[in-house]
């Protein structure tokens, strides 16, 4: 089941401030982050130039997804491995909400979704 109208509000202002507040203005052209809402997943990704690419090719790359379990009221947090597949966050992999989420991602103890 899809996210509201107001959950999607919500989820716009929390989750695109912080991709926008993310990266500083003069790396904006090299490097960026987006998201996606697919259901009840946000997934945010990176964006920037294709490496090989013609100009203005650019490349999205996820690194964190969080699914909304609406029956327990929590986020599930996930980070993507080498391989593509997506792995629970083991040091934090729920949370109650959306602010804890990022706080979580922006500590990102063990360098899975920054490195």
């Amino acid at each position: 089941m899809a996210f509201s109208i107001e959950e999607i509000g919500r989820i716009d202002h929390l989750v695109g401030d912080w991709c926008v507040q993310r990266v500083p203005p003069e790396l904006k052209s090299k490097i960026d982050h987006d998201y996606e809402i697919d259901g009840q997943a946000v997934t945010i990704l990176e964006v920037r130039p294709l490496w090989r690419g013609k100009p203005g090719e650019i490349t999205r790359r996820p690194f964190a997804k969080f699914r909304y379990i609406k029956t327990s009221s929590f986020w599930q947090i996930y980070w993507v491995r080498a391989s593509g597949k997506w792995q629970s966050y083991e040091p934090d992999p729920v949370a109650r909400d959306l602010e804890s989420v990022l706080k979580i991602v922006e500590a990102d103890r063990h360098g899975c979704f920054f490195g």
